[in-house]
């Protein structure tokens, strides 16, 4: 039985950890499904765990919070969108320089605002409820595991079939689609090309908005200078990982959860220095693109 709990303690684990990779990983797809690779998850997903504690703080609502962090992560990809639409600014270069922005604007105004460094818990806010469902939370091992979490984890799962939805069942969605393939064959056929890359981008900046939400709110109420911590660079990787498809997408989400769960739970229970564990789910990427870099290989090689 103790075995049998442990399982159910890490799936459960995987699940809350891969909510903010899962709402990241849809952004990278819109995104890469747009012809824009936006790198500057991190520093919008940064921003969003910033923005709900700061005016969830200040208002008094951690709901309120959430909306902040969402109108500020649209604010970030509409400015992001400006500058790689109209400017025709490199799109690294773009995305590393939001990703500083974010790092260092939030460190600042930490520091500015609230007169501390490093850490920032009011008392006073408090972190999203988990939600109960009669009868279904109460339920042995699979209430626990599947009907005991924040909100912003089952809205995570609702992106992955909203988000196929958008693209393979609406016309702005095969527009995008259109774009990401040749964007001036769209162009030519009267698609409205700059709209819909902000339409994408900025749907994906909500996403990063709620996804950095969540990582603040969604067990405990707090900030910590850089707490994505390469999250928003593990969704691109688990995107890259599934060909920019939405399920597979979030299947690759919930593997590097689990490996970040796993970590958690080796680090209790081994004496080996906890670094190791700590770098297990950034291995995952390192050996994930290096697989999609070989299998594109071997296929040039048969074509």
């Amino acid at each position: 039985m103790e075995t049998l709990d442990l399982i159910v303690n890490i799936a459960a684990s995987t699940l809350r950890l891969a909510t903010p990779l899962i709402l990241a990983a849809m952004a990278g797809l819109l995104s890469l499904q747009v012809g824009q690779v936006n790198i500057g998850l991190e520093g919008m997903m940064l921003a969003g765990s910033f923005a709900v504690v700061a005016f969830g703080f200040w208002l008094g609502s951690t709901w309120m919070g959430v909306l902040a962090a969402i109108l500020v992560g649209v604010a970030l990809a509409a400015l992001f969108a400006f500058v790689v639409t109209r400017l025709k600014a490199n799109l690294i270069v773009s995305g590393l320089a939001l990703n500083l922005l974010a790092s260092g604007g939030t460190a600042y105004l930490l520091e500015i605002l609230f007169n501390t460094s490093g850490t920032f818990s009011p008392t006073a806010l408090q972190s999203l409820p988990n939600l109960s469902l009669p009868v279904l939370s109460d339920l042995p091992l699979v209430g626990r595991l599947l009907f005991n979490h924040s909100p912003l984890v089952y809205v995570s799962w609702l992106a992955i079939p909203l988000t196929a939805l958008f693209l393979y069942r609406t016309i702005p969605g095969i527009h995008i689609q259109a774009i990401g393939q040749n964007e001036e064959a769209a162009r030519s056929v009267g698609i409205p090309v700059r709209r819909r890359q902000y339409l994408a981008l900025m749907i994906g900046g909500a996403l990063c908005g709620l996804a950095g939400a969540h990582l603040a709110v969604g067990d405990l109420a707090l900030f910590r200078e850089d707490m994505t911590a390469g999250r928003g660079f593990i969704a691109l990787a688990a995107v890259y990982f599934a060909a920019g498809r939405p399920r597979l997408s979030a299947l690759a989400c919930l593997l590097f959860g689990l490996f970040e769960a796993l970590q958690f739970r080796l680090q209790l229970a081994s004496s080996i220095p906890p670094q190791f564990f700590q770098m297990l789910p950034y291995v995952m990427v390192v050996i994930t693109l290096a697989v999609i870099s070989a299998r594109k290989e071997w296929r040039k090689g048969w074509s």
